[in-house]
């Protein structure tokens, strides 16, 4: 229920604050990957060890997602907003004045905190100030710099660390962030929606679950002690996801309601984002360092490299809705899950002697069927979604994306160091070899995946209609 049952048509000066909002968000999630190797090289550790970076800024948001719309109702969007837009610019800072690896952890935290309520909350706020018959519209321009970022972060990241240090791959946000608060101030309306009560019970019990199993995927590569502490860690956190599950039976609201998963479609999707997006989380992490660690790239290099993924990803969305129309759902994500985990494998016939045409050519493939996945995954599972249902489950698939980017970096990092460990030199530098194996492992999780997608019903012809964004 909002305050304003008729919006008013918003001004541009919004539409422009909220895509600004998304720009940052989703740039800061792929200008980071290719700056990994100097960041090492700064702080004093291993490439191979950064992975935390990465983790901590998805898990992050991955945990804060599902209170995000809560939030923005009880203290209203232009509030929610603007603080998130001071943590992400106050995170940036805290980052680029980090001196070690747990410093810039812990600062990626607090990044991820304004992070994640930057998209949920925008969206909200658009939602509620836009006719429904100009949603479409608004969200279309709100979202174009989401898929902008992904196609200049590797790259801009790469010029930043070659002519200047990591550092500005973060202070480039503080003047971003400024403006955009103080926009915020003045554009942003104080939309509210009646507050619900909070499920606060099971957030801490489902956020705890994610953390905990994280973390212990991240830490399993450690020897002796560490190691069986870890293994506790992950017992503790499926215990805890098993008792929201037994929690959620028994409230009246609860944070997600479990009539989602009575969908068929749903909770197939649902499923299958969660483990296809496993192997694609990993790959933003693992392509960069197997250009620079393995093949000896420079940042810039690598991060050009990445721009083949990105375009052939943006220019494959026309494709999905004839593809999906002639064959259907089931027979599209069954096939193409199959085709994007041998994409991934492939990477392990990536050698210094390979062609740089056919490098590229193998990086636009991979964009390719990448793309198509997660337009196929995400309109699948919201297809049928009504009502009340609707805003719980694209919260619930909002956190299941971010915490999967998560748990397959925390998975590749440790298949990496694993593999490292049997291939590696003395030094215990990444050999081709260990980067060859993760690839070919990645590749078969994803494969693997593909049976979740044969439990969708095989004679149902689901509509198509514009596909769902995949962010």
């Amino acid at each position: 229920m909002v305050n304003d049952a008729t919006p008013a048509k918003p001004s541009r000066a919004l539409l422009w604050l909220v895509a600004l909002g998304v720009f940052m968000q989703m740039l800061d999630s792929t200008i980071v990957n290719t700056a990994l190797p100097a960041m090492a090289a700064s702080l004093g550790e291993s490439p191979l060890r950064m992975q935390s970076v990465v983790i901590a800024y998805s898990l992050t948001m991955a945990m804060l997602i599902p209170a995000s719309g809560w939030l923005a109702d009880r203290f209203g969007t232009r509030r929610v907003f603007f603080v998130a837009i001071v943590l992400f610019t106050l995170g940036s800072l805290l980052c680029a004045s980090a001196h070690s690896l747990m410093q810039l952890a812990a600062a990626r935290v607090v990044q991820g905190i304004g992070g994640a309520m930057l998209l949920p909350v925008g969206r909200l706020a658009v939602l509620r100030s836009v006719p429904r018959k100009e949603f479409l519209a608004a969200m279309s321009f709100v979202t174009v710099p989401g898929m902008i970022g992904p196609l200049i972060g590797p790259t801009l990241g790469g010029w930043l660390v070659e002519a200047i240090s990591w550092h500005w791959i973060f202070l480039i946000n503080l003047p971003v962030g400024i403006v955009a608060a103080l926009a915020t101030l003045r554009y942003m309306p104080d939309a509210r929606g009646e507050v619900s009560r909070f499920d606060a019970g099971g957030y801490l019990l489902l956020s705890f679950s994610m953390f905990a199993i994280s973390l212990s995927l991240d830490g399993l590569t450690e020897l002796g002690s560490a190691r069986a502490g870890m293994l506790v860690l992950l017992i503790f956190g499926l215990a805890s996801f098993v008792a929201y599950w037994l929690h959620a039976t028994r409230v009246d609201k609860p944070l997600f309601p479990l009539a989602l998963f009575a969908v068929h479609s749903y909770r197939v999707g649902v499923l299958g984002n969660l483990f296809a997006r496993l192997g694609s989380g990993s790959m933003p992490f693992l392509i960069p360092l197997l250009l620079q660690v393995g093949l000896g790239h420079t940042p810039m290099q690598a991060g050009m490299m990445m721009i083949p993924v990105a375009l052939a990803g943006m220019a494959s969305k026309r494709m999905i809705v004839p593809i999906v129309k002639r064959f259907g759902y089931r027979r599209v994500l069954l096939v193409n899950t199959l085709l994007v985990g041998a994409a991934m494998a492939s990477f392990a016939l990536i050698g210094p002697q390979q062609p740089a045409w056919l490098r590229i050519a193998q990086l636009a493939a991979f964009g390719t069927v990448n793309s198509l996945q997660f337009t196929a995954m995400n309109t699948v599972t919201l297809r049928d979604l009504d009502g009340e249902l609707a805003s719980g489950g694209n919260s619930l698939l909002s956190m299941v994306m971010m915490l999967s980017m998560s748990l397959g970096v925390a998975t590749a990092s440790g298949l990496l160091a694993a593999f490292t460990g049997l291939f590696g030199s003395e030094r215990g530098a990444a050999t081709l070899p260990a980067f060859h194996a993760t690839f070919v492992c990645v590749g078969l999780i994803t494969a693997v995946s593909s049976w979740i997608f044969w439990q969708l019903e095989a004679k149902r012809r689901f509509p198509v209609a514009a596909p769902v964004d995949p962010m």
